[in-house]
């Protein structure tokens, strides 16, 4: 090298990569806003689930990790079906690969279907504390609506949602958030369960304002 191009081959610099864009001159690397979403995601957490529930045991292609990041962009990008899964990260390749998203078939994402549920659940619960320490900064301000309506059934839930000699029927019992415009709670019982009985199960925060009707009346459950 020294003899041909009048270059040094004894001094070598590495050339800089995604991990230290500070040395570069070019324009630097900037995580895309779905990076930014993933980046919050308790990944030890989904490991420790993985192998604690064997999602991955005989998996070839589409491992959990990777189930999560194409569910959570099919949910952004407001996929429709698993066409639409298959097809919008083909349409965005260069973000997808920093993404960490993989091409995949639908017959790949109908397979996996049958993951355990329980990994996914799991790390909703370990997501959820986050989220609430952030809303209880103004629960102060915050209204929960407090109800319950009773659905009907056929005499094939005899067994439990009986209330009568010839009615059957389960009740749901919502706390809703109506700036959220969501439920937050959601409880079912048969239909012969007293609403306030029900209340005694319900989450509540303090400070918050809650509206009801006279099914919840009672002094002991106010206090």
């Amino acid at each position: 090298m020294y003899k041909a191009h009048d270059v040094d081959s004894t001094q070598f610099e590495a050339l800089p990569d995604e991990s230290d864009m500070r040395r570069a001159s070019a324009v630097p690397h900037q995580n895309t806003i779905f990076r930014q979403l993933t980046n919050q995601l308790p990944w030890i957490t989904l490991d420790r689930l993985v192998s604690q529930h064997r999602a991955d045991k005989g998996v070839r292609q589409l491992r959990t990790k990777e189930m999560l990041l194409t569910l959570l962009f099919a949910q952004v990008s407001e996929a429709k079906s698993l066409r639409d899964i298959e097809y919008l990260p083909e349409s965005q390749d260069a973000h997808r690969y920093h993404s960490g998203l993989r091409r995949m078939k639908r017959s790949t994402l109908a397979d996996a279907a049958s993951r355990p549920a329980e990994v996914f659940t799991g790390v909703l619960s370990a997501l959820i504390p986050c989220v609430t320490c952030e809303l209880r900064r103004g629960v102060g301000e915050c209204v929960r609506l407090i109800d319950s309506a009773t659905v009907p059934l056929s005499n094939l839930s005899a067994d439990w949602s009986r209330f009568s000699a010839i009615l059957y029927g389960a009740k749901a019992h919502v706390v809703y958030d109506p700036g959220a415009d969501c439920p937050l709670y959601l409880g079912v019982s048969p239909a012969q369960v007293n609403d306030i009985t029900a209340a005694n199960e319900m989450p509540s925060d303090a400070g918050a304002t809650y509206v009801f009707d006279l099914g919840y009346y009672d002094f002991g459950w106010w206090a």
